[in-house]
């Protein structure tokens, strides 16, 4: 009884949710840009997220990777060096990261410092030059080249270009050193344009500031294009298919395995989340951990992952085995899928893993920039900025016939099984 406890609403979770709607409020710049600025009191760093759609295909794999990296490399008004000591010297944490359906721009700084880094971010988003372009292009490369030698990371990298192949997804390490020589500059600094003018934006303030002026003087009159449609479609079907590579130096086999399923937004989004921690993403108390690891002794580390994209996702399971292992492990991959496809999980088992999962996503969200990192994430895929408390409230009324149901419609035979062995 006291376990059902947990999921009644109280006082107290009316308190807090009350407390979250009245700290956040949703404005529209100038620009038409979406924006949400979350007041938490009291904070001496303030964190800024701002997201933009990407909506088109890199037209060679490597063109956003090296977009991005040039970014920070210089201005009309700043070099990369100068821009680098004004970051320096005032303690502001700023990146570009480049997702698969967007780009990230941020910073972390003190309060006090709050107009100096919206001024050098808006610099970096009119005014980039995209200078050290070549120099860019090699260290590119030889990152890439470096993180292949290790077999888990050649495994991941096989089995994402043999699920997405021919999509845009699909443009893996291997694939962007295939392609990237074919980008030159005049590529990075169109598709930057083009994903200036036409992506959507989404941006997101959050600390002890509320400066809804100082947000429509620097990113106020970027361009905004909330009526763009995504030349990016929804990848092809797969069927079962097997890829493997024979690495002679690799001390151990690396297996990956995995469907697609549904993304953020579909009506088991959280249910796949769900059955990611039952049957690898809880670490010691998950069962592909308990059965393969512990029990059969197959491998140190065995886990899944559910990896989404605005378009598609994927469920995948991961074993490091001894090569003679691998049939074993494959077979135990299956037996695990089985299981959950046809027993009910127990009420201990689904309340810890409810548990576990709403735990994870309060951890995720503790800081300013945790918080502005996936409010924005939520809404440049759709979503409300405050849909990390639907995926709360959803996770707490998914029943084991949910689980049985979605493993039984997406763990099917039609996946793909990428070995690296030696």
């Amino acid at each position: 009884m006291s376990r059902c406890l947990i999921y009644t609403p109280t006082y107290f979770t009316f308190v807090l949710i009350y407390a979250l709607i009245i700290s956040m409020k949703e404005i529209i710049l100038e620009n038409g840009i979406k924006a949400c600025v979350k007041q938490n009191k009291d904070t001496p760093r303030v964190a800024l997220t701002l997201n933009i759609s990407i909506d088109k295909p890199e037209k060679y794999a490597g063109e956003y990777s090296l977009m991005n990296r040039l970014l920070l490399k210089g201005t009309a008004k700043y070099s990369s060096e100068e821009i680098a000591n004004i970051l320096d010297e005032k303690a502001i944490e700023l990146y570009t990261e480049m997702k698969s359906d967007y780009l990230r721009l941020r910073f972390v700084c003190l309060n006090e410092d709050f107009e100096c880094a919206l001024s050098i971010l808006n610099e970096i988003i009119l005014n980039s030059t995209f200078e050290e372009f070549e120099k860019e292009k090699s260290k590119l490369k030889g990152e890439l080249m470096a993180e292949l030698d290790s077999a888990k990371v050649k495994v991941s990298d096989l089995f994402t270009k043999t699920v997405y192949k021919d999509h845009f997804y699909g443009h893996s390490y291997t694939k962007i050193l295939e392609q990237v020589d074919n980008v030159s500059k005049e590529d990075v600094i169109s598709a930057y344009k083009f994903i200036l003018k036409l992506g959507r934006k989404s941006l997101v303030l959050v600390g002890d500031v509320d400066e809804a002026g100082l947000l429509n003087k620097y990113i106020g009159h970027i361009p905004s294009a909330e009526t763009n449609i995504s030349e990016i479609v929804t990848p092809d079907a797969i069927s079962r298919e097997y890829a493997e590579i024979i690495k002679d130096d690799a001390n151990q086999a690396q297996i990956l395995q995995g469907w697609r399923v549904p993304t953020i937004g579909s009506k088991d989004y959280v249910t796949m989340m769900l059955l990611n921690i039952i049957l690898g993403a809880s670490g010691l108390s998950s069962r592909l951990f308990l059965e393969l690891r512990e029990k059969k002794g197959l491998a140190y580390t065995v886990r899944t992952s559910y990896e989404t994209h605005a378009k598609s996702a994927v469920f995948t399971i991961y074993i490091g085995t001894e090569p003679t292992n691998i049939q074993t492990s494959i077979e135990g991959f299956k037996e695990e899928i089985a299981k959950i496809k046809t027993i009910p999980v127990g009420e201990e088992e689904l309340h810890n893993a409810k548990n576990n999962l709403i735990g994870k996503q309060q951890f995720l969200s503790e800081t300013n920039s945790q918080q502005a990192n996936i409010m924005a994430y939520y809404s440049i895929m759709g979503k409300p900025f405050n849909y990390r408390e639907t995926v709360i409230e959803d996770i707490k009324k998914i029943t084991s016939d949910d689980i049985i149901r979605c493993a039984n419609e997406y763990f099917t035979d039609e996946y793909v099984l990428a070995i690296i062995k030696p």
